[in-house]
């Protein structure tokens, strides 16, 4: 695998919700969990193009330091929960992780959407061969998500995600846009 060579914003886009975390998350959680909800399932390519194949393994973890849970009314939608994720490809394409902000909007009392952002960072094709071409390691990663809340603490959710640099480092900026389902289970 070539080095890897960020640029001052894709550097930036990648270390500021882990710089984040690390100054305001640990002394808000030490007293309980780190986590409280956790997502595991499958993804598959919707890129035209350079379309990757095969199925791409997900998991994230996403945590409260800001107190979402307890806030009320507009002050819970200026209150994102973080997390911290990856995709493992299941025949060789990109793999990635991602950390970012996650900010999630009930509609009933089972059904609720989700959206987030942050940066990735990926192990794919920089800019030669058949599958995607990246640009640069460093990626922007935004995701939607839409939930239902099942028996207990269980819940399904649909959800799309795409990772680019925006044009922000030298060379092609294919993407990766990948959708599908999880099971996540709150704690």
């Amino acid at each position: 695998m070539p080095p890897i060579s960020l640029t001052l914003p894709a550097r930036i886009a990648l270390a500021a919700p882990l710089a984040f975390l690390s100054m305001v998350a640990t002394p808000i959680v030490a007293a309980e969990q780190l986590f409280d909800d956790a997502r595991f399932g499958v993804l598959t390519s919707l890129d035209s193009g350079r379309k990757e194949n095969g199925v791409f393994l997900t998991g994230m973890l996403l945590t409260d330091p800001f107190g979402r849970e307890q806030a009320t009314g507009v002050e819970k939608a200026l209150r994102p929960r973080l997390h911290v994720g990856g995709e493992l490809s299941t025949t060789g394409e990109t793999s990635q992780v991602y950390a970012g902000f996650s900010w999630t909007v009930p509609v009933t009392r089972n059904v609720f959407v989700e959206a987030g952002f942050g940066g990735a960072l990926h192990d794919g094709s920089l800019d030669s061969g058949d599958d995607p071409q990246l640009g640069c390691r460093a990626l922007f990663h935004e995701y939607v998500a839409a939930g239902v809340k099942l028996l207990g603490n269980w819940q399904l959710l649909a959800q799309a995600g795409h990772s680019s640099h925006a044009n922000l480092c030298d060379g092609p900026n294919d993407g990766l846009t990948r959708a599908g389902l999880t099971v996540g289970y709150r704690f």
